[in-house]
């Protein structure tokens, strides 16, 4: 006698982007780990998701078993792949927090503000309202080098004086939506180009 389970977990249909049919998120396999003489990483954990063919390969017997387990654990569970990866969608971490120079900078200055003598101070400003307008896109608005520097030196960068009035507040608005990320000046320092 055959028993039918009613589906525990709802079919979430996705469209594969090359063919254009159907794809279901749950339909995962995970196959017994693969040895494979004569590589440098020779376990190899394989399973198909989403309706197509992964594998992974690891340096020891060890690891890919744990791996080949947590894909056995998410599948048991019901959680959706990704088409894409072909690992749980949990597993995916979130998105980076994208920080400006101008963000990395005022947080400096706040941090080093209150141990810092009064010509330190006011060197420590100075510096980083001189480099910030540099790290910056040629953006509409751009403001003269000057008043861009005397907003920074004054209010940006001195965290006992806060923008004041509407003038100072335009500018610094227009330095923090202008300000590069400081991943991409991390990207540009290590190859030596843009």
């Amino acid at each position: 006698m055959r028993v039918t389970r009613p589906a525990a977990r709802p079919q979430k249909v996705a469209v594969c982007a090359l063919q254009g049919e159907p794809v279901n998120k749950f339909d995962v396999s995970v196959y017994a780990i693969r040895r494979r003489a004569a590589r440098r990483r020779p376990f190899e954990v394989r399973w198909q998701a989403a309706g197509r063919a992964r594998s992974k390969s690891f340096i020891t017997r060890a690891l890919a078993d744990s791996y080949r387990a947590e894909l056995i654990r998410a599948a048991r569970q019901g959680l959706e792949f990704d088409p894409a990866t072909g690992e749980p969608v949990l597993w995916a971490g979130p998105e980076p927090v994208t920080v400006t120079w101008y963000q990395h900078a005022a947080a400096c200055a706040v941090m080093k503000w209150p141990g810092l003598a009064a010509h330190s101070r006011a060197s420590l400003a100075g510096a980083l309202a001189t480099v910030t307008p540099a790290l910056t896109r040629t953006a509409a608005g751009r403001l003269p080098a000057a008043a861009l520097r005397t907003a920074l030196y004054q209010h940006a960068f001195n965290p006992a004086r806060p923008a004041a009035d509407a003038a100072t507040a335009r500018v610094l608005d227009w330095v923090q939506q202008a300000s590069l990320p400081v991943a991409r000046l991390a990207l540009h320092s290590a190859h030596g180009g843009p």
